[in-house]
């Protein structure tokens, strides 16, 4: 691939290595900053950074403020890492232009799962044919097979369940749902997601449960636990 950025913020030593490690091996180039202050030193004198991962507790300026700081300059995708079950720090993430979330502790694995399906979703690698726990998606040709089987789903379906996969183990809000499946102009309101979902779990053919609803904030895809 060509070469792509990720400035990797986080004041544990071993954490920063740990990201490290497991995205270098993947191919991409890893900048580190032990504080908020010195990740909008690095992310400002390299202005190509494609990605950043920020933890949310951090000395000199946390991740929300290196975030907020950020968003008024560049629409970067930005991961947070967060102390688990911390509904607050997502929900306030959100508000600030946050792309999504990462709970600690983590699989590494499922961490750099992640990292590519953000990249992908801002089309900074591609990959026109995309599974997810026996769901085979082709975007190309905008077919949905399970099992070689062939589902009946209409675009928004088929736009949803796309967005779904991409962002497995994220919860979603329905606001950024709405935003990124229907885009900035819809002028409807949440109900047509949840409606729109009850729709698709009825054709997914014993894979329904991959689509887990996430009370007070929307939903979910997640294969298996981590």
């Amino acid at each position: 691939m060509d070469e792509i950025k990720i400035l990797v913020v986080d004041d544990e030593e071993r954490m920063r290595k740990l990201v490290h490690d497991f995205l270098s091996k993947r191919g991409y180039t890893i900048l580190e900053a032990g504080d908020g202050e010195e990740a909008l030193t690095v992310f400002f004198e390299n202005k190509d950074i494609a990605l950043l991962i920020l933890d949310v507790m951090m000395p000199k300026l946390d991740g929300f403020g290196v975030a907020k700081e950020i968003r008024q300059y560049s629409e970067v995708p930005i991961m947070m890492l967060t102390a688990k079950g911390e509904e607050s720090d997502e929900l306030q993430g959100f508000k600030l232009g946050v792309d999504e979330y990462v709970s600690k502790p983590f699989s590494p694995k499922v961490l750099v799962a992640r990292v590519e399906a953000l990249l992908k979703r801002y089309h900074l690698i591609n990959s026109d044919i995309i599974e997810a726990g026996g769901i085979v998606v082709d975007k190309q040709a905008h077919e949905v097979k399970i099992e070689g089987e062939l589902l009946d789903l209409s675009y928004k379906e088929f736009e949803l369940l796309t967005y779904f996969i991409e962002n497995q183990g994220i919860a979603l809000s329905r606001e950024k749902i709405l935003n990124n499946v229907w885009n900035y102009d819809y002028f409807g309101d949440a109900r047509t997601i949840d409606t729109h979902v009850k729709k698709l779990r009825s054709k997914l053919k014993g894979k329904e449960d991959y689509i887990h609803t996430v009370w007070g904030i929307g939903y979910k895809f997640e294969v298996e636990k981590v």
